[in-house]
């Protein structure tokens, strides 16, 4: 027997063992949901013979080396013959071929993968590996066919605002891994003092990560594919420089951290090392966001416009960045705002005649600046909730119109409180990825705002959905994209609509966020407000108008009863996929947090509206008691969760920290600690325990206390 021949003997033999064992291979073809979705793909209802534990042996024939490979890909080792090969790969340039396409054939005995550039065959290799994952999974062999694909958009960022706090380094690592294999290509990182400024060390906070720390996240990062370019907050959000006694020479209102002065020469000297800093911790991206939203200066009331002012700035540091070899990127809506050209953008009913009309009275405003519009920037047009208005699109064209490049922002994360809502905002990610195909623009940020700073575990889907439309375009529907999403997450056996625990959440979480408060406040206001404690946490049931305390509240008691019956069902879904082991366990412990402090408000709010409508003093004896239990519990509810949320992020501001002005209600920038997360929860209980020891109360002679 021949060497060959014996070999390919050794290779059927361990097929047939492999299709013998407990692991078979069923007759049943594989059900594979790609996430993202590919371009064009003709996988038959034929199996080949490729059993995913047997996909050992690669070549290629120009001599390249695998590319860098997840999960079951990672097996394959390179051989020296192609006929001894199961995988064929290489990179082969097409004219007029989309950057990151490739092409992934898998036949009877053999998978061919050509690609247009080194990061198409990265992105081969994941798609191929989900098919892997699927067949192993569903216990089939590879199903024979083809797959053209191609983004729908080139650069794919998401942005990830560190500014209230820091994840553990590890996460961030395990972070890159999982964006790479959504075909994520980009982050756009909000810095702010999270990075130990050499030029300007009083900005940064004490735990910040090093220069080379930075470093070296962005080259684990640029290995697959996944440019960080830094985002540098300047004219507006600058209370992190600006709070500190050394810098606040440059504010444009004295009193105020908010804004520096743009007419002061100063301004651009810090701006600049910091920037400096910046790109030598973020040394492979093509970009410098420079911020430039919410911000109306006055250059310490020089007479200037704010628009004017505003221009002034962006095109310093814009050639700062041109300079230094970035693009840089400036959010567009103060030019628009200081024009009066902001109400269209936010109003989805306003009729295109009555916005028409607008935009021909106040876009003089604009054009009459439009020189001073510089042409080195992309104009970054942000709109979270009515991306589809027509005034949305009509801003976006008046930039491409006169020459600037354009570039949307949707998000996944604004100022929900606890956990992303709206479906994860998936209807608007889906709308301004059409709009930015549609327009052919180069790309699309997903933001993700630490304003109210809810776990990073939550905002995955969102982060997946982004993936789907930026990539794959707009065919698949939202529902089946939330099915592919848990096949994908937790497992093929979890597809179905039975566990689609995350959209459950979205109203009792929305009850959760004011339920102890009064109307019209929110909690993340509480701690600005003079005596919060008795005026913004609603009244408490009385002593001897019995009944009064439950019509008061009666529209929330009756929202209670329907939100509580949906948290059930939420409980009783992740305790099955906890108890099955899932892809994802740490993503649902984490849930399960957000679950146990939905609930904690609940079973108080519950017990409240018991006592209220007590008949007898024992029965009152009961709920106090009862009451009293559940003010001791909160340690405990607290605790749980941050021992979850802090295996990956740091919870803690470090010691001696200036905490800003806050001049937007940001809850993680109200406390050192992790009190912010439970400010409401902590006023409540406090104004419950005082309520009910102030009445020293007796029940048939007993004096009832909490202690």
């Amino acid at each position: 027997m021949s060497r060959n021949s014996f070999y390919l003997f050794g290779v059927g033999l361990l097929f047939i063992l492999v299709l013998g064992c407990s692991e078979t291979p069923s007759n049943t073809q594989a059900t594979s949901y790609l996430l993202p979705s590919v371009a064009e793909s003709t996988l038959a209802k034929t199996d080949s013979k490729i059993a995913p534990i047997l996909l050992e042996r690669a070549f290629s024939s120009k001599g390249e080396d695998l590319p860098l490979r997840y999960g079951i890909t990672q097996q394959l080792q390179l051989v020296d013959q192609e006929a001894n090969a199961q995988l064929v790969f290489g990179v082969e340039p097409k004219e007029n071929a989309s950057p990151e396409s490739y092409s992934l054939t898998i036949e009877e005995n053999k998978i061919k993968i050509t690609a247009q550039d080194q990061a198409g065959l990265f992105y081969a290799f994941i798609t191929l590996n989900q098919l892997l994952e699927d067949a192993r999974d569903q216990k089939t062999l590879l199903p024979m066919g083809k797959i053209e694909d191609a983004p729908k958009i080139a650069f794919r960022p998401i942005q990830i605002d560190i500014k209230h706090h820091l994840e553990k380094k590890e996460y961030y690592y395990n972070l890159i891994d999982e964006l790479a294999q959504l075909k994520i290509n980009g982050m756009i990182l909000e810095i702010e003092d999270k990075l130990q400024y050499k030029r300007r060390p009083e900005v940064a906070s004490a735990d910040a990560l090093s220069i080379e720390e930075w470093k070296a996240i962005s080259d684990y990062a640029i290995a697959r594919n996944v440019s960080i370019s830094p985002l540098v907050q300047g004219l507006g959000h600058a209370s992190f420089i600006l709070k500190h006694d050394k810098n606040k020479h440059l504010r444009d209102d004295p009193e105020s951290d908010w804004a520096f002065n743009p007419l002061d020469p100063l301004t651009y000297e810090l701006q600049f090392d910091l920037y400096l800093d910046a790109l030598e911790a973020f040394p492979h991206g093509k970009y410098l966001h420079v911020g430039g939203d919410e911000v109306q200066t006055t250059g310490r009331g020089s007479g200037k416009s704010a628009l004017e002012l505003n221009l002034i700035w962006l095109n310093k540091v814009t050639t700062f960045a041109e300079e230094h070899n970035r693009t840089p990127i400036f959010w567009d809506d103060m030019p628009l705002k200081q024009a009066g050209l902001m109400n269209p953008i936010y109003d989805a009913k306003m009729k295109p005649e009555t916005v028409d009309s607008i935009w021909s009275v106040n876009e003089p405003q604009l054009n009459k600046f439009l020189e001073q519009f510089p042409k080195n920037c992309v104009y970054m047009r942000w709109n979270y909730h009515l991306a589809e208005s027509y005034g949305n699109g009509k801003a976006m064209d008046w930039f491409s119109s006169n020459g600037f490049q354009v570039m949307g922002a949707t998000a996944g994360q604004t100022r929900w409180t606890l956990m992303p809502q709206r479906e994860s905002n998936i209807d608007q990610i889906k709308i301004f990825a059409e709009q930015s195909i549609n327009r052919n623009y180069n790309g699309l940020l997903l933001t993700l705002w630490d304003d109210d700073s809810p776990h990073f575990e939550l905002y995955k889907r969102g982060i997946s959905a982004f993936a789907e439309y930026s990539w794959g375009g707009l065919n698949r529907s939202k529902d089946d994209f939330k099915k592919v999403y848990r096949h994908r997450m937790f497992g093929p056996e979890f597809y179905s609509d039975e566990y689609a625990f995350i959209d459950d959440l979205d109203k009792p979480v929305a009850l959760w966020t004011n339920l102890f408060v009064e109307e019209g406040v929110h909690r993340n206001s509480l701690v600005h407000r003079d005596n919060a404690v008795e005026e913004y946490i609603i009244d408490l049931p009385d002593f001897q108008e019995k009944g009064t305390w439950s019509a008061q509240y009666d529209d929330r008691l009756q929202a209670l009863q329907v939100q509580a019956a949906e948290l059930e069902k939420v409980k009783n879904t992740l305790a099955y996929l906890q108890a099955k082991n899932t892809k994802a366990d740490y993503n649902l412990d984490v849930y399960n947090e957000v679950v146990n402090l939905v609930d904690y408000n609940f079973r108080l709010f519950t017990k409240l509206n018991a006592f209220d409508n007590a008949q007898s003093s024992s029965e009152e004896n009961r709920i106090i008691g009862e009451i009293e239990n559940l003010i001791q519990e909160f340690s405990s509810v607290r605790n749980q969760m941050e021992d979850v949320y802090g295996q990956t992020r740091i919870l803690n501001k470090p010691e001696g920290y200036k905490l800003d002005q806050d001049h937007h209600n940001h809850p993680a920038n109200q406390s050192v600690n992790f009190d912010w997360q439970f400010m409401g929860e902590l006023m409540a209980l406090e104004k419950i325990e005082k309520h009910f020891k102030a009445k020293n109360y007796t029940f048939e002679g007993k004096k009832t206390e909490l202690e």
